[in-house]
Order: C-alpha cells, then sequence, then structure tokens
C-alpha cells in the first residue's frame, strides 16, 4: 500500500466479522481496513468465503458477528439507513443482472431516475457520458439481447456507476465470460483504479490483481491468512497456505 492510502481515510473497517449460514461458518471473524482510493483485490481458493465478504460490505448478506463499518455508517446497528449507504456503494456481480426489454442507456438511467429524483433528460445525458466511459456510446439504444457478455458486463459497470458511487465492489466480474472478453472488462477496472475509486475485487484473474492493485488479501476456510502488496503477497508468500495456492494458480 502506498503511503498515500496508507494515511488516507478508511472507507471500510471490518471488524471480527463473521457470516453463518445455519451450521456452517463461512467467514471466521475477519479484520480489515479499506482506505479511500485503495484497490484491493481478494484471491483464494472456491468455497473460502470472498464473495459472502464481499456481500457483507454492503449488507446484502445479514452479519452474523462483528461490525462492518461504511464511511461511519455502521452497518449492524439497527438504527442505519441501508439504502442511504449503498446508494454510495456500486456492485458488479458475476451475471449482469440488466432488465432485458430495456434498452442499454435505459438500464444506466434507471436507478438515477428512481432513487435521485434526476430528470430524464438529465439521466440521459449522465448515462451517454458513461456509456462512452466504457466504451459502449454506440450501443446506447441496443437491447442486452444483441449485447456480447463482456459488452454486458460493461453495461452493468456503467449502471452502478450512475450512482456516482465513491466506492465500488466487484463480485467475479469476469468469470462468467468468454476468455477473449475478460480484458475488455478487467481495462474498464484499470481505467476507474488509475481514476482514484475506491476498490474492493474478487477475482481470479492473477495477472490483473498483481498489476492492478495496491494490496491483495488472500482468503482460504474463512479466514483472510495473509496480506500485502502484489509484491509481497505474489512474490515471497509467507504463508504455506498461500504458497500452496499460488503454485498451483501461477
Amino acid at each position: 500500500m502506498s503511503a498515500e492510502t496508507q494515511t488516507a481515510e478508511v472507507k471500510i473497517r471490518v471488524k471480527g466479522l463473521k457470516k453463518s449460514f445455519g451450521s456452517l461458518e463461512v467467514l471466521k471473524g475477519l479484520d480489515v481496513d479499506i482506505h479511500a482510493g485503495e484497490v484491493v483485490c481478494v484471491i483464494g481458493p472456491s468455497g473460502s468465503g470472498k464473495s459472502t465478504f464481499l456481500r457483507c460490505l454492503n449488507k446484502l448478506e445479514d452479519i452474523t458477528g462483528g461490525t462492518v463499518v461504511v464511511d461511519e455508517f455502521d452497518l449492524t446497528d439497527k438504527k442505519v439507513n441501508l439504502d442511504h449507504v449503498r446508494q454510495h456503494i456500486g456492485m458488479v456481480f458475476q451475471h449482469f443482472n440488466l432488465f432485458p426489454h430495456m434498452s442499454v442507456v435505459a438500464n444506466v438511467m434507471l436507478a438515477p431516475t428512481e432513487t435521485k429524483k434526476l430528470s430524464k433528460a438529465k439521466a440521459r445525458e449522465e448515462a451517454t457520458r458513461l456509456l462512452a466511459q466504457v466504451g459502449l456510446a454506440e450501443k446506447a439504444d441496443a437491447k442486452p439481447a444483441q449485447l456480447s457478455g463482456g459488452q454486458k458486463q460493461r453495461v452493468a459497470i456503467a449502471r452502478a456507476l450512475a450512482m456516482n458511487p465513491d466506492i465500488m465492489l466487484f463480485d467475479e466480474a469476469t468469470s462468467a465470460l468468454d476468455p477473449e472478453m475478460v480484458g475488455e472488462v478487467l481495462q474498464v477496472l484499470r481505467d476507474l483504479a488509475k481514476g482514484g475509486m475506491t476498490m474492493v475485487v474478487v477475482t481470479h484473474e492473477m495477472g490483473f490483481a498483481r498489476e492492478v492493485s495496491d494490496r491483495v488479501i488472500f482468503m482460504a476456510d474463512g479466514y483472510i491468512v495473509e496480506e500485502g502488496s502484489p509484491d509481497e503477497l505474489f512474490g515471497n508468500p509467507q504463508n504455506p497456505r498461500t504458497q500452496d495456492f499460488l503454485n498451483k494458480v501461477l
């Protein structure tokens, strides 16, 4: 983590985070701070709790124990207005979840007009700018069915950005894509990272994690096993569990 990032404000503070589904404990007490402008990639084997961890950061999953504080709002506090907090957190999933009957530009305009009460004209102007940002200006009037997987995912990113979030969460955003489409989506993430967006990215793209992140978190069996800069974690992993995982995937 760079010196600037270390001194930057903490955007997300996770303390003792636990999550169980019935008797199955998926997260077993996680502690981590994520700073403004930091790009954190979360890697690890399937079933290690990565996606559950990400979904706890905007309380899409109920939190069994511990706390998650986003911009000073404790998500475990019953009085917290979750809708208000979530307006500042964009999330992009593995599956694009676009509305098939609506055009691309209408998909991107929907949340700002519904929740931020933006005028249609203003929302369209903003949606058009965001589609250009993700390289899809010419697809504004297309329907999702006319797009490739990579294009759909870029629309999903534009839609998340339309709420003007200051934190973006990406849950395996490229894992449902054909290999040749992965690059175009990762390029959008690279551009966002360069722009200073605070990002938490669950990914199995090790090259991307190595190149773009300020910090890499390795999770296994519901724990954060090791974290460090990409150079530290990929170049000189300390924990045998991390070493074993990287030997298999690199």
